[in-house]
């Protein structure tokens, strides 16, 4: 039997098909509930989280381009943020969440909105490092290999907007921030892309 911190990926998946929650989402809604698919699904019904998830497909052709300078002028963002609704849009809640992505990525400095945005040249440099790294450790080559992968699953989490610890609460992640807007809101919410600026770049 796992302990309550490991969970059997193959729960995973099946929770996963039956609520299309992500990963992370999954897994500890699996822990709360001591590895009970049943409780987990309620779990995230409760979190908001499946409702959320549901809504994460569908189209979103509205939103806004917002902007945000940090006090001092020397340091800013633009970001666009997308939804479904004109009316959504307008919403203080959404121009709330626009204003803290925007900060986000100026106190964050992001390379990309998520892991398939980030470019290949820049992944294959930083894997190719930890390889070496690996490498000067003269561990068994599955060791190296698993050194490796857990070296890339921490870039992305430093560099990745979605994967980034929100500023203001580092153990919640901005796709998480998203997603309970989702859940409030009622609509698809997609940061489609985003520039940081700064004085003499």
């Amino acid at each position: 039997m796992a302990t309550t911190k490991e969970v059997d990926i193959e729960l995973i998946k099946k929770l996963r098909a039956k609520t299309s929650a992500g990963i992370l989402d999954c897994k500890n809604a699996l822990i709360e509930s001591n590895h009970d698919i049943d409780k987990a699904i309620g779990i995230l019904r409760k979190k908001g989280i499946l409702k959320a998830s549901k809504k994460m497909g569908r189209e979103t052709g509205e939103g806004v381009i917002y902007s945000y300078i940090h006090p001092g002028s020397r340091l800013g963002s633009l970001i666009e943020l997308n939804c479904e609704t004109d009316f959504v849009a307008r919403t203080d809640d959404f121009m709330e969440l626009a204003k803290e992505v925007a900060m986000q990525v100026v106190a964050m400095n992001p390379i990309a909105v998520d892991r398939k945005s980030v470019p290949d040249d820049i992944l294959e440099q930083e894997k190719s490092i930890y390889e070496e790294q690996a490498k000067r450790m003269k561990k068994p080559e599955e060791i190296q290999k698993r050194i490796v992968e857990s070296k890339i699953e921490n870039f992305y989490k430093e560099v990745v907007l979605l994967e980034q610890g929100y500023f203001r609460e580092p153990t919640k992640t901005i796709g998480d921030l998203i997603k309970e807007k989702i859940a409030v809101i009622g609509e698809n919410i997609v940061v489609k892309r985003f520039e940081r600026y700064e004085l003499g770049e």
